[in-house]
Formats: C-alpha cells, structure tokens, sequence
C-alpha cells in the first residue's frame, strides 16, 4: 500500500504542468482526444514499466543499502524542486504550454513538410512522393504515433522516469507500476479533457513546490520504516 500511496503521488505532483501534459492538452485541442490519450498513456505507461523493471535491477544490491541511497536521492530531488519552485515566475505555467505549443507547431510543419516531398528514381525516372511512404502509418493512425513519439522523447529521463526507478528499487513493484499507472491516467486524462483551462489556472510554481515537500516527506519515511520489512 505504501509503495502505491508513494508512486501515484510522486507521479501526479511530477506530471501536472510537465511537458507531457501540456503536449496532450495541445494536441488534444486539434484532434481527437481519444486517440492522443491513447497514443500517450501507451507511451508513459510503457516508459513507466520499464523503469520500475530497471529498478528492480538494485534488488541484487543489500535492501538496506538501496533503501537509504533512495532515501537520500528523494531528499535531493525534494530540495531541487523547492528551489526550482521558489525561484519560478508565477506565469511559468503559461510560459511552458506556449512553448510546447511552439514546438508543437513546428514539428506538425516539418511532419508536413516532409510528407509533401517528392523523389525521383536516378534509374527509371518515376516521381515518387513521399505520401508512399507513409502508408504503414496511417495503417495505424499516425496520430496516434505523433502523440506516443512525443509523449515518450519528453518522459525520457524526466524526473517521474527517475522516481519509478528509485521507487522500484525500495517499494513493491506491483505497488509501484499500478500507482504510477493510475497516476499517469488521471495526468493525461486531465490534460485530454481539460489541459487549456487548467493551463491558464494551473500554478506550476505551487505544484512545484508541493512536489517538493511529498519528495521529502517520503525520504523521511526512511526514519518510520523498517528497511528490512518485505
């Protein structure tokens, strides 16, 4: 229950107002929000597996060992985000889902762009366009991949990827994939259904910040819990 109650509140105070969320709250306003949410919890929940089964790794290390190093690396992370929180714009929330939407932007250009070119063969001389080569994709909705692609370069080595790491090392893995699951699902479907309204309302700074105290809250666990408990 720790490991579960642990995971989905790191996860939720890491995700609000993450690049991840504002990609789908973007996306979700052009196109269809069922397909985005599907396209980005497969790719965090994929991302979230494989750092809990990379964290299971420390496992072949003492418990108590692994229990305290992640211990110690909630503290820093918990100090990071304090002083990261502390030192943010109370407009940072806006600022970043105008960025993203920026980058959104120019990789839907460049999407087009590259979909919209044309090729000759040197030996036959047939044009080919590069629509040929898509068709796999749209097999499969490339909106769907756009959103999982997205999702997934942005989630790699975020600070929720390393928490589940850490988390798996010292928690039950089960705990810690259902709690980072169900987290990532309330993030993303919030994002999906309501991303611009909470954008303009959100208060990254706070929730940064309270980020912080629920890392150092759980590094301080470390002083309650038994390390050598199953």
């Amino acid at each position: 229950m720790h490991a579960f109650v642990a995971t989905l509140s790191v996860i939720v105070v890491s995700e609000l107002g993450d690049k991840t969320f504002f990609i789908s709250a973007i996306m979700s306003m052009r196109h269809s929000r069922v397909v985005v949410f599907a396209g980005a919890m497969s790719a965090l929940a994929l991302m979230h597996v494989m750092s809990a089964l990379f964290g299971t790794l420390a496992t072949l290390i003492p418990r108590k060992f692994t229990f305290y190093l992640s211990s110690g690396l909630f503290v820093v992370f918990g100090l990071k985000m304090l002083r990261e929180g502390w030192k943010m714009s109370p407009d940072e929330g806006q600022e970043e889902y105008e960025e993203t939407q920026a980058e959104l932007k120019k990789y839907e250009d460049d999407q087009l762009q590259a979909m919209s070119a044309v090729t000759q063969d040197p030996e036959t001389g047939i044009v080919k366009t590069a629509d040929m080569r898509f068709k796999l994709l749209v097999c499969v909705s490339p909106l769907f991949i756009q959103a999982a692609t997205l999702n997934f370069l942005a989630e790699w080595g975020d600070r929720s990827q390393i928490a589940a790491i850490v988390l798996a090392a010292r928690e039950n893995l089960i705990g810690v994939i259902i709690g980072g699951l169900i987290g990532h699902f309330l993030c993303t479907g919030l994002a999906v259904i309501a991303g611009r309204w909470v954008a303009q309302r959100l208060s990254v700074r706070t929730v940064t910040i309270l980020g912080g105290v629920v890392f150092l809250l759980f590094a301080l666990s470390a002083f309650i819990i038994d390390p050598t408990a199953p």
